[in-house]
């Protein structure tokens, strides 16, 4: 069974990978734009942040039962974002935001659909 803290910490990776999309969807999906609007940035970079957070404090059971999810590389990139912000590439931030939180927030999605810590 899907533990309640857990459960509780995956709505809230899934609702920050929501307001990046919701982010995109306000100031558009165009790397150009992302590049050239440093409230765009910050805002998207503030949610990747806030989920490397969470997936910190989600139970070893649950990452270890979902080993397609690279919760190392999410918490990795919470620390390069919190560490060296100024150093971050927009070009793999905006890949991470068009291609990796959608696929997230899906695998979050699929995990509290299933109610357990089992692949399903």
């Amino acid at each position: 069974m899907l533990k309640d803290r857990d459960k509780a910490i995956l709505q809230r990776i899934g609702d920050y990978c929501q307001q990046i999309e919701q982010t995109v969807a306000r100031f558009g999906a165009d790397f150009e734009t992302y590049c050239a609007d440093h409230v765009y940035r910050n805002a998207c970079c503030m949610c990747i942040l806030q989920i490397g957070e969470l997936v910190g404090k989600l139970s070893g059971e649950l990452t270890a039962a979902h080993p397609n999810i690279p919760w190392r590389s999410i918490r990795a990139t919470r620390n390069l974002f919190a560490h060296a912000y100024g150093n971050v590439s927009a070009r793999i931030t905006w890949q991470t935001i068009r291609e990796d939180i959608p696929e997230l927030r899906e695998n979050c999605r699929k995990i509290l659909a299933s109610g357990a810590n089992d692949e399903g």
